[in-house]
């Protein structure tokens, strides 16, 4: 911010004129006792009357970095260099030299331009800058780096506190993200102040919960979700509607994990900060990220579901390879006799085959209710044979057919291993009757067998070890297949009783693409991470049903 104010008693024409710079980086420095504004406005104002300089105009400038703006940014600069040009003044006055900037490849030649157009620059603590000899360019350079490197330790000591209370779940400033509210729990800073802290608000963190429920089962877009809660009377923190882009801010905030944000770097867990579970977030962002422009090529959810066809988005020609659109057939007309004819029936098109843009031997269009009732037939014979499961009684028989598979594996080599070593043991006995003349092999005989059986030993005792670890691995995998077996559980226990929306975004994660070729023979793409649970699925090429 600048402001300028004029001298109007300068009468004494014979006198230097000084221009005066005043910078303070925050606007909270403005009315304080220490390298404020007004201290720099005294310290000037005294030192040009010492001078015997006549101060013509003073520039301020209010809550501008010196180390984060650029001087071409800055007004005051650009307005000096302007006054400077016209000749409007002799002297350059500043409380000190880091007042005029702090950016080490910048701030120096900002200061020689000026002495070079015929303003001597003078700090009222520095005194002048000259530029008569190469050390006097040196040291101006110098100045201006030690500035800038100040400005990076401050910097730096800020941020770190920052991250530094935001992992103690403190309110740093900025406005409070839905779901949660700022309390006073009698903590303080060290200047004895009071600060906040943050924490959840029960009332916003249900629609914070309700807002992820619709985006994952529903398929709600972010557009339709900040109307539902503008129509229940929700309105932000700062007394506005919702628009699209609040709703994609709260999904996609992870202090709903319970990790507060600080620069865009993770910090602590604080479990009194979480909403929602990790597994709840990861669907939602996958979501998220499915509908974003840059996955306009590999979606595999729509990105809308306001369509009635069920597999609107993930549909494929199998001929082109183009993605199929939805449309609305519609017959109307009127018969001889006068009734009237009208009906409409959901369709699946090619465009690229409609349009002529391509070479496609495909149809181009399939009847939409023929193509859903094959795939839902499909999914309700999968989810037959595991909805009646225990939560992990499916997962742990298939872990436990891999676990038998390794084992017998383990078996086979450690038998083996058993042979090679008795082999290993015979020869190096075999070595003492060589030795005396006994032996029925000659000793670089012996020698050879025993490396090769000793190489053979250490191979298989490395494939034991591999067999282990992979073993190990998939133990601790279960973990993670956890979330997704329940999941898969669950959709196979309600997917009869679900909505059109609902079931289009169970089909949207469970399968990944569908590609349909003449006479309605279909191709589903599961993906892969339920394609574990399916007891035929060995009996499925390439991760492939085909439904002729």
């Amino acid at each position: 911010m600048k402001n300028t104010n004029y001298n109007n008693s300068i009468t004494a024409t014979h006198k230097p004129i000084a221009y005066c710079l005043y910078r303070v980086s925050t606007v909270g420095q403005v009315d304080k006792t220490k390298n404020d504004i007004p201290m720099q406005k005294e310290e000037c104002r005294e030192f040009a009357a010492q001078q015997g300089w006549i101060i013509g105009k003073e520039f301020l400038e209010k809550g501008v970095s010196g180390f984060k703006v650029s001087a071409e940014n800055r007004d005051a600069i650009q307005d000096l260099k302007a006054a400077a040009i016209r000749g409007e003044f002799q002297i350059l006055l500043v409380f000190m030299f880091d007042r005029i900037g702090r950016i080490d490849d910048e701030t120096p030649f900002v200061v020689e331009w000026f002495v070079k157009h015929g303003i001597q620059v003078w700090s009222t603590q520095e005194g002048e800058q000259r530029f008569e000899n190469h050390v006097d360019k040196l040291m101006n350079y110098i100045r201006f780096w030690q500035a800038s490197g100040e400005s990076e330790k401050t910097s730096i000591r800020i941020k770190t506190r920052m991250q530094q209370l935001s992992a103690e779940g403190v309110y740093t400033g900025g406005l409070v993200p839905f779901g949660y509210c700022t309390v006073r729990n009698g903590r303080l800073n060290k200047k004895g102040r009071e600060v906040l802290d943050l924490a959840v608000e029960p009332t916003e963190a249900e629609w914070v919960r309700i807002l992820y429920q619709k985006t994952i089962d529903e398929g709600c877009g972010s557009y339709k979700l900040a109307m539902y809660l503008n129509e229940h009377g929700l309105r932000t923190h700062s007394g506005s509607e919702f628009q699209s882009a609040n709703v994609i801010r709260i999904l996609r905030n992870k202090m709903n994990l319970g990790y507060a944000r600080n620069s865009n770097q993770d910090l602590p867990h604080i479990p009194e900060l979480q909403i929602i579970d990790e597994e709840t977030f990861e669907q939602a962002q996958f979501i998220l990220d499915q509908r974003s422009k840059e996955f306009d090529g590999k979606r595999t959810i729509a990105r809308q579901t306001k369509s009635k066809n069920l597999l609107s988005g993930i549909m494929f020609c199998g001929h082109c390879g183009g993605r199929l659109t939805s449309l609305v057939y519609r017959e109307h007309y009127t018969r001889k006799d006068g009734s009237v004819y009208d009906r409409s029936q959901l369709k699946y098109l090619c465009y690229h085959k409609s349009r002529g843009l391509c070479k496609c031997d495909g149809q181009s269009t399939y009847v939409a209710e023929r193509v859903d009732d094959a795939v839902v037939g499909y999914i309700r014979k999968m989810f037959e044979d595991i909805k009646d499961a225990p939560d992990t009684d499916g997962l742990m028989k298939n872990f436990a057919k891999e676990s038998a598979s390794y084992r017998a594996q383990q078996t086979m080599l450690n038998l083996e291993l058993d042979k090679s070593s008795n082999q290993l043991m015979k020869l190096q006995d075999e070595i003492g009757a060589t030795l005396g003349g006994e032996g029925v092999y000659t000793t670089e005989q012996l020698t050879t067998a025993i490396k090769t059986v000793e190489n053979k030993i250490v191979n298989i005792k490395e494939q034991i070890e591999q067999l282990q670890n992979e073993l190990n691995c998939k133990k601790m995998s279960i973990d993670r297949i956890r979330p997704v077996y329940e999941r898969f559980v669950r959709w196979a226990r309600s997917f009869d009783t679900l909505n059109l929306e609902q079931k289009k975004m169970v089909i949207s994660q469970l399968v990944t693409k569908i590609e349909i070729h003449k006479d309605y023979k279909l191709t589903i793409i599961l993906n892969e991470d339920y394609k574990m649970f399916c007891d035929n699925w060995a009996t499925i090429t390439s991760g492939r049903i085909i439904i002729a």
